[in-house]
């Protein structure tokens, strides 16, 4: 691969790549932190890995403004959010904040969403 790996997605993830999927890589990653940077209130959700999609997270902000990436693994996320002193949950024990709903329902009729 012609990439770095400096957030650890590789060494992380462990061997298994989705066969479907691209794989996470250091711009997914900068680009959750850029989100994150650029906004108040950010969390991190973790969202399991599929048949066919690596693991991702989304980052949501406190007006629900929200983006979602590949990571390759959790550890990859609790990682960056630790360093960025964010919290991260798991969408699977505590599902998606209501905000993230009430900014798409704001926003359905944008065509930039």
């Amino acid at each position: 691969m012609g990439w770095r790996d400096r957030y650890g997605i590789r060494r992380l993830r462990g061997p298994k790549i989705q066969r479907f999927d691209r794989e996470a890589n250091d711009a997914d990653i900068e680009a959750l932190i850029a989100f994150a940077k650029s906004r108040r209130g950010v969390e991190f959700y973790v969202e399991p890995e599929t048949f066919a999609t690596d693991t991702t997270a989304v980052a949501v902000a406190h007006d629900g403004e929200w983006t979602r990436r590949r990571v390759g693994s959790p550890a990859v996320i609790i990682k960056v959010a630790r360093n960025l002193a964010l919290p991260v949950y798991d969408v699977q024990l505590t599902g998606y904040p209501g905000r993230m709903r009430a900014y798409n329902d704001r926003n359905r009729d944008r065509p930039d969403i």
